[in-house]
């Protein structure tokens, strides 16, 4: 995975992240704009992780593993949930099945 790649995938998870953070707080607060700040980021996510030039099935499935690992970063630093250790152990899991699924295709022989 190249550095371009590791990027645009962290770069994506950060905006559907603040995009979804947005939305969230605009439904809370009864305010509109926040909603519609979120939509033009969630889109702008929706180009970014489209920039990485991989088969559709793999993209987004190691994708979801930084989405993950981003959200509950976010959840812990940002808007300071206590993460539970299951929650931990859950991306972990989740961690190691985006690696399979990049790293796969290479182990096939």
């Amino acid at each position: 995975m190249t550095a371009i790649t590791w990027f645009s995938l962290i770069a994506a998870a950060m905006l559907e992240v603040i995009g979804d953070a947005l939305i969230r707080k605009g439904l809370r607060g009864n305010a509109i704009w926040f909603i519609a700040a979120g939509f033009l980021i969630l889109g702008s996510y929706g180009v970014m992780v489209n920039t990485v030039r991989w088969d559709f099935s793999r993209l987004l499935g190691v994708y979801i593993a930084f989405f993950a690992v981003v959200s509950i970063l976010a959840g812990h630093f940002v808007f300071r949930e206590t993460i539970p250790a299951t929650t931990w152990l859950g991306l972990a899991v989740i961690i190691i099945g985006g690696a399979v699924i990049q790293l796969g295709p290479g182990l096939r022989r």
